[in-house]
């Protein structure tokens, strides 16, 4: 099995020796120090709060592109939540809970580009997402994906192989508006050509 590299952080001396002896006897875990976190494949913080503080920290890590993080906490609200999301912060484990086997899961999952949250914070990530589209994008003619429902429309047919003349025929639009929108978007995205529009669509979900 593939050793998954461990870096631990807490705000209390005791916390962090407690959750280094429980790592270090889980199969497929290897604990490093805290100072190699850039290397480290998965950051485990564990605290009380999700401090101004630790938010500070948890942002900083956040933009050196270092590992996605498992915040072990006691509490945290739907705002911090936020904040927390916005740091790589990709499983919440609540800390009166925490076992071994659920934190070596969510640390595997974070490994693998997944996220482990507890139910009611998902739902009340989902209520926020909804808020999002409903006083943001919706407004703005924007989908979750950041695009228009029009660039949505000619990505899926651009996938589908037609060529700027027969997508206007499809949706009413002049060949000309289509190559507009086919400009701006890959302008906007930085991408080479329509191959990469759809590519880069694809494996982002949007289409």
């Amino acid at each position: 099995m593939e050793q998954v590299r461990v870096a631990l952080e807490a705000v209390d001396p005791l916390s962090l020796a407690g959750l280094t002896k429980f790592l270090e006897s889980c199969a497929g875990v290897t604990v490093v120090g805290a100072e190699r976190r850039a290397d480290a494949d998965v950051a485990v913080v564990v605290a009380d709060r999700l401090t101004s503080d630790l938010v500070a920290d948890l942002r900083e890590a956040a933009a050196k592109v270092g590992p996605s993080v498992v915040l072990v906490i006691d509490q945290i609200c739907e705002a911090e939540l936020l904040a927390a999301v916005e740091c790589r912060v990709v499983a919440v484990v609540p800390r009166a809970s925490v076992t071994a086997d659920s934190l070596v899961h969510c640390i595997t999952s974070a490994a693998t580009g997944g996220g482990v949250m507890p139910p009611q914070l998902v739902g009340e990530l989902i209520k926020h997402i909804e808020r999002l589209r409903r006083d943001v994008l919706i407004p703005y003619g924007l989908t979750a994906s950041g695009l228009t429902s029009r660039e949505v429309d000619v990505l899926r047919l651009m996938a589908d192989g037609f060529d700027a003349a027969e997508i206007g025929a499809k949706l009413c639009y002049s060949e000309r508006t289509v190559k507009n929108v086919i400009y701006r978007l890959t302008h906007r995205l930085g991408l080479r050509n329509r191959s990469h529009a759809v590519a880069y669509a694809v494996r982002s979900g949007m289409i």
